[in-house]
């Protein structure tokens, strides 16, 4: 099982020093295209990505966060972020409507 990250230009440079493979966006077009490349691997176990990219094509990554059990999509903070993550809770209530 491998990792793939998506996110700025630094994130990916960041990992790409530990050996894992990325594609930077910039928008929500790069975005869903570096979402869709990732899929269509299926080595790639877990796919990162931060989570500013993330909210640009939130309907798809929701899709597979909710959904899917295979790929694991784990949302990281940026720089843009604050460095801060986002509850657990919230993005349940943001996404399916209920409270925890």
């Amino acid at each position: 099982m491998r990792y793939f990250v998506i996110g700025d230009e630094d994130t990916v440079l960041g990992f790409s020093l530990v050996g894992t493979q990325g594609l930077s966006a910039a928008n929500a077009e790069q975005a869903r295209a570096a979402l869709a490349k990732a899929l269509e691997n299926h080595e790639y176990g877990i796919i990162i990505i931060t989570q500013d990219i993330a909210d640009m094509i939130r309907s798809e990554v929701d899709r597979y966060v909710f959904t899917e059990t295979f790929p694991l999509i784990v949302e990281i903070p940026n720089r843009a972020t604050g460095g801060e993550s986002r509850d657990l809770k919230a993005l349940v209530h943001e996404a399916i409507g209920v409270s925890l």
